[in-house]
């Protein structure tokens, strides 16, 4: 949808230029935007594209001032005509909405009920007013179902969906959103995308999505463009189409059929968060052998992260047994990587755990391997997502684990860094280590995997190696 003639672009940006904050160890940071030009008509839906570290979180987080990374800015971005420095946070919210990659990062009320309210709360919007515009942003999302759930209740889905509509309900004129299809099943990611479009063609929102995995989204957009040396340069959409080829670029030489013993064995295991709550595992069970890579699949909310926790040792177990002989030489990977970042510098970060038994030159070298070299003296959370789960995965493997527990890996990283991952996680199981994975990544899950678990209704309704298991799928087979 174009905007009229003499209509003010939803955004603009004119030799938009931006450095992160100097480290001590890193003086003089090299630009992350440079000379960035684009401007965007209202109505439009844009896509953004390319590799993880390459400005686009930088780039979305500029156009909104509470949320603005610091450092040092040149040129200008205009929102809707008005420069974004010129606007207060009331002006903001009410042209600007924001979605952030992880739910987790934006949700911070109990309830569904409280988070719609919340920012309607502080804008100091009346009663009445408040009252309908949540209405129908339920009505609109189809939350009134769940309208009374505890957040820390609902799945990845509805997490992110929930996120999206308190996005909407401030009703703002330009929707920025993050990797916001990073955490979703592939039928949840449809049903979210079809929403999405919806908000974009029948309310007049203009949308703008930066993702690593555009393929879903082609067909819903007008424009795309992507970040090359810091600035957006349009591209055809057709050329986004097409598959991932994870398994081609990392060849097909498979992995060895584990005939490791036995390591991890979970029996008859039920686990609920709430006392009254519902079971999220009900009479599970799971083996794991020495060599094996499990991947770990299901819906959004089937209880993947729960199982992994359950292993790891951190989710315990209300009934069942747990039976782990790697419980000392374990690593897990939260689905979230800012659960493992605490230090002020990445290469701080990577020597956090340097008391396992790894040094400096180690550190440096696996940060080289997965593309982190030049962010060595950046903060952790100046990171783009993509990079903070590049960073949080290479302090795992850092630690030699002989148990490798990962929920969701490939969380916000394009298809190069996807690769590194999978090599990794491959030859940690070439080694010997035991791997348990949960993924959405259907791609990355083809290239590691040696068995699949398929969860629902809280238990582990199915194993087969996973070449099977991706033959026979018509959900996760595509």
């Amino acid at each position: 949808m174009a905007s009229s003639r003499g209509e003010v672009p939803a955004l603009q940006l004119d030799g938009l230029g931006f450095s992160y904050a100097a480290a001590e160890v890193a003086p003089s940071p090299e630009p992350v935007i440079c000379s960035a030009s684009l401007t965007v008509p209202q109505g439009a839906f844009v896509l953004l594209v390319g590799d993880t570290g390459s400005g686009k979180t930088t780039l979305m987080r500029l156009c909104k001032p509470e949320i603005a990374p610091e450092g040092s800015m040149r040129g200008t971005v205009r929102v809707l005509g008005r420069d974004v420095h010129e606007l207060d946070p009331m002006a903001s919210a009410r042209s600007v909405g924001y979605v952030f990659q992880s739910p987790d990062n934006q949700i911070v009320c109990d309830s569904v009920c409280h988070e719609l309210a919340f920012g309607l709360e502080n804008l100091g919007v009346p009663q009445d007013q408040m009252r309908r515009r949540i209405a129908e942003t339920c009505y609109f999302f189809g939350i009134e179902p769940w309208f009374h759930a505890r957040c820390a209740e609902l799945s990845g889905g509805q997490r992110q969906l929930l996120a999206l509509a308190s996005a909407l309900v401030m009703r703002p004129r330009l929707l920025l959103l993050d990797e916001p299809t990073s955490m979703l099943d592939p039928v949840a990611e449809k049903s979210f995308l079809s929403l999405l479009f919806r908000v974009n063609r029948e309310l007049g929102v203009t949308v703008v999505v930066a993702t690593h995995a555009p393929q879903a989204m082609v067909d819903y957009a007008t424009t795309a463009f992507r970040m090359e040396g810091g600035a957006p340069r349009q591209v055809e959409l057709g050329s986004l189409r097409g598959g991932h080829g994870l398994l081609g670029r990392i060849g097909d030489d498979g992995l060895a059929e584990p005939s490791g013993e036995l390591r991890v064995s979970l029996g008859d295991a039920w686990y609920r968060y709430e006392r009254d709550g519902r079971w999220v595992l009900r009479s599970a069970d799971l083996s794991l052998r020495a060599g094996e890579v499990r991947a770990l699949v299901g819906g959004n909310g089937s209880g993947k992260s729960t199982l992994l926790m359950a292993v790891a040792g951190i989710a315990r177990l209300q009934r069942g047994r747990l039976s782990n002989a790697l419980s000392r030489s374990q690593a897990y990977l939260p689905q979230s990587p800012k659960a493992l970042l605490s230090r002020e510098t990445v290469e701080a970060e990577l020597m956090e755990w340097s008391a396992s038994g790894y040094g400096r030159d180690e550190a440096l070298a696996l940060a080289s391997a997965l593309g982190l070299a030049s962010a060595l003296g950046r903060h952790p959370y100046d990171l783009s997502g993509g990079q903070q789960q590049l960073l949080a995965f290479a302090k795992v493997l850092l630690t030699r684990p002989r148990l490798l527990l990962l929920d969701e890996p490939t969380k916000g990283l394009d298809d190069a860094a996807r690769v590194l991952v999978a090599t990794r996680v491959r030859d940690a199981a070439r080694s010997g280590c035991a791997v348990l994975v949960a993924t959405h990544d259907v791609a990355f899950a083809r290239a590691v995997a040696t068995s699949c678990s398929l969860l629902f209704d809280g238990q582990v309704s199915l194993t087969q190696d996973a070449r099977s298991f991706f033959d026979e799928s018509w959900v996760w087979g595509a």
